[in-house]
């Protein structure tokens, strides 16, 4: 019979390994994108062997769309509007924005995979990409969520026009940053957007009262 001990080692183990093919499978995938990602590479990279790679993930396909879920998660996290308590509807707006960035840059494997799968066409469309517009919907859903609770008097057509500006705004300026680094202030343009969709929307709603 298997000690409980025993048991948790193993799983903790398993939970160490996965984070590890993770990561590198970020790096790689960072510095040669998606043809350029192989099991192989990822098994030099994170000191595992490939069977290792295999036990976690169906293929190389199954782990790139479990990079872009785990960088999706953390950044959502970040995707919550601060409370009433903590200043003005532009100030709270444009307070997530900067957490926003902040989220990107410090967990960007979601977007800078999805962006690269999205734009591509393949005639097996990766399970990545699939993943990547799934978790996309949730964040377009929770951005419209955020929108109608700032300004209430917004119709739908224009709630989804502003969900789309501010969403590709967002896609903008960071392949902006992915192009230009550190010169590019990811967390300063973010919030300039947010403000920038605020004011928008103050006038949208203005000319949808009777």
């Amino acid at each position: 019979m298997t000690k409980p001990q025993t048991t948790r080692k193993k799983r903790a183990n398993g939970v160490e390994s996965r984070q590890r093919i993770l990561d590198a499978a970020v790096e790689i995938a960072g510095e040669r994108g998606y043809e350029g990602t192989s099991i192989a590479a990822v098994s030099a990279k994170c000191g595992l062997p490939a069977s290792s790679i295999y036990w976690h993930f169906k293929d190389k396909d199954d782990l790139i769309a479990a990079v872009i879920e785990r960088s999706f998660e953390t950044w959502l996290a970040a995707v919550e509007l601060p409370s009433e308590e903590t200043g003005t509807p532009l100030e709270r707006v444009t307070a997530m924005a900067g957490n926003v960035a902040r989220s990107l840059i410090e967990a960007p494997d979601f977007l800078r995979l999805g962006l690269m799968l999205a734009l591509e066409r393949r005639p097996a469309e990766p399970r990545g990409r699939t993943v990547f517009l799934q978790v996309r919907d949730i964040a377009r859903a929770k951005i419209a969520e955020m929108v109608r609770a700032i300004i209430p008097d917004l119709d739908e057509k224009s709630v989804n026009a502003l969900t789309t500006y501010a969403v590709a705004g967002g896609d903008g300026l960071f392949v902006q940053r992915e192009i230009n680094g550190d010169d590019v202030d990811l967390v300063a343009l973010f919030e300039l957007h947010a403000q920038l969709v605020y004011e928008a929307a103050t006038r949208m709603a203005g000319r949808n009262k009777p």
